[in-house]
């Protein structure tokens, strides 16, 4: 796709999705929510994983403000908009499409960005990296999909606190909180997205498909159900390749499983 504000490179089997406005510390506005959607929907196509990352020092600082704020004196009625938010599209899309994505986090990680890194199935943090949710110092109300994704991440207590409060996480303390699962010394989140991606890419397609699919609709039923709808994408996750990897693992010609790591 065109290198413009959200760019899309592919390294073998793995997509490289760049927020690309580092002048404005990659913030956001409404048309790159369309092209992030675009761009993960490509990736879907030719890659097996992807990591989404922001061009310079920042992934997000968040939405453009200066867009907003122009929206509503354009149109200070504010008259609803029908359809579904292009913000709630494009994150869909990643949580819920064809291939897993990790989010590398370095700097700031604010409001809308945090949103998106929150669509991500994995998101590793470098130390630099830091976490708020300022909506309601702003006068605004989180709208792309956080009120969602980052409670059922961090619970309600702690994104009250964050909301209310402006309070802003850094990177140890997102994992802490479950915001994210690795956390890197200062500019080494890019590499370790691409080395997690690239084990993810490893799996087959069924599996991979089964587990991004699978595990956030299982979180959302009740016991019983969950337990019924796990039988059914277990079975789903079972390809031809399934019995090949078996017999590898059985037969003792599979690599051996990696050490357990931290998460620094």
């Amino acid at each position: 796709m065109e290198q413009g504000e959200i760019t899309l490179e592919f390294d073998g089997d793995i997509a490289l999705i760049g927020i690309n406005r580092p002048d404005k510390r990659n913030a956001l506005h409404s048309a790159m929510f369309v092209e992030i959607g675009e761009a993960i929907e490509a990736a879907g196509l030719e890659a097996k994983a992807a990591v989404i990352f922001g061009v310079g020092n920042h992934f997000s600082a968040g939405l453009d403000l200066a867009q907003i704020r122009n929206a509503i004196a354009e149109d200070p009625g504010r008259r609803l908009q029908i359809g579904p938010h292009p913000a709630h599209v494009a994150f869909d899309r990643i949580q819920r499409g064809r291939i897993p994505v990790v989010a590398a986090l370095t700097g700031a990680v604010i409001g809308a960005g945090l949103e998106v890194a929150a669509s991500a199935h994995v998101r590793v943090a470098d130390e630099t990296a830091f976490f708020g949710l300022p909506e309601a110092q702003r006068g605004i109300f989180v709208g792309a999909g956080g009120s969602v994704r980052i409670q059922r991440l961090i619970g309600t207590a702690r994104m009250t606190d964050m909301m209310l409060t402006g309070r802003i996480l850094s990177a140890d303390e997102a994992v802490a909180q479950n915001l994210v699962q690795y956390v890197v010394e200062p500019g080494g989140a890019l590499e370790k997205a691409k080395q997690l991606a690239l084990a993810m890419a490893s799996n087959t397609a069924e599996s991979n498909w089964a587990i991004t699919q699978g595990l956030s609709r299982i979180n959302d039923l009740s016991y019983d159900d969950g337990l019924f709808f796990e039988t059914i994408v277990a079975r789903s996750a079972v390809s031809a390749s399934s019995h090949g990897r078996l017999t590898d693992f059985v037969e003792k010609r599979s690599a051996p499983l990696a050490r357990p790591t931290t998460t620094n």
